[in-house]
This record gives C-alpha cells, sequence and structure tokens, in this order.
C-alpha cells in the first residue's frame, strides 16, 4: 500500500468574488493560505472582527487583542473553522501592523506604490524600504501584546485540530 501523498498548499485565490462570497456558507472556497491572507477580504469575519481589530496604545491593544481572542474561542467552540482562522490572523495582524508602526514612524515601509501587476500580493514588489525610524516603544508595546496572543491563537489544542481537519476535508 502506498504511503497517502502530501497535501499540497492551495494558493489564496484572489481572482474570487469577495464582495459577493459568504465564506460561512461556502468554506470549501477559502484557503488558509500564508500569513494574513485574505484578512481584509473574506467575509462575513471581516466585518464581524475588523471593528474590534485596533492597536493605537498598549491600553487599545490589550482590550482588542482580548476581543479578538474572545471571538477566536468563540468560532472554535462553534466548530467554526474559517472564523478562528481569521480571528487568529487579525491578532497576527495586530502584531505586524504595531510592528511596522513602531519601526517606522506613519506606518510606511516601503518607498512607492505598489505596481497595477502586484496588487493583492504581499512583500515589497521590489520597492525599496525605507530607513528605520527610532522604535516607538508604545507600538512596540502594542506589537508585544498582539504577538503573545498570536503564539497562544496557533497552538490552540482546538485550533490545531479543526485546521488539520480543515486541510484533510479542503486543502491546505
Amino acid at each position: 500500500m502506498l504511503p497517502p501523498a502530501p497535501l499540497l498548499l492551495m494558493p489564496f485565490d484572489y481572482t474570487l468574488d469577495f464582495k459577493t462570497t459568504d465564506f460561512r456558507r461556502h468554506p470549501e472556497l477559502y484557503r488558509v493560505g500564508k500569513g494574513e491572507q485574505g484578512v481584509l477580504l473574506v467575509e462575513p469575519y471581516k466585518s464581524e472582527i475588523l471593528p474590534h481589530w485596533r492597536f493605537r496604545t498598549p491600553e487599545v491593544a490589550q482590550e482588542s487583542s482580548e476581543q479578538i481572542y474572545q471571538l477566536f474561542l468563540d468560532y472554535l467552540k462553534a466548530e467554526d473553522f474559517i472564523g478562528a482562522d481569521m480571528a487568529r490572523k487579525f491578532i497576527q495582524m495586530g502584531f505586524t501592523r504595531a510592528r511596522r508602526y513602531a519601526n517606522h514612524r506613519g506606518g510606511k515601509k516601503y518607498d512607492g506604490p505598489v505596481p497595477d501587476d502586484k496588487k493583492g500580493q504581499s512583500g515589497a514588489h521590489g520597492r525599496a524600504e525605507l530607513p528605520r525610524s527610532p522604535e516607538d516603544p508604545e507600538k512596540a508595546a502594542a506589537a508585544a501584546i498582539f504577538k503573545a496572543k498570536w503564539d497562544q491563537a496557533k497552538v490552540h489544542p482546538d485550533y490545531v485540530r479543526q485546521k488539520a481537519e480543515f486541510e484533510a476535508r479542503y486543502g491546505k
């Protein structure tokens, strides 16, 4: 008997009509993707989580990360992996955006606009990275708060189980 074939990483499909697709009703269309892919696209989750996402100060980040982590737990309890994964992505994005603002005053990391053929993709896309500003300690503290919640979320036993079940059913 041959061993099972490894699951291939399914790329995040930016060609979907995100304005009209309800991923709660069509989980087969969702892809975990890499990092934060789709975090500001996948509905109805984006609209449920985004109002809670803030990182301006450590106090705001604490409240936001706790609210989003509670949504994460609620989605897990409801066996709604996509919701839990989207909450995890928002928590991750809280960390990455707060770190960006900690390192770059105003949050601008790269020079120039994203070329039209590179929109919707991640990374610098050939643009030069701007020099770092002196670290903003308030944004660094906000980032650390989100990082702790992100570390907690990605190893939560129910999340790990539901992710494996989702990937076994729909692909990575």
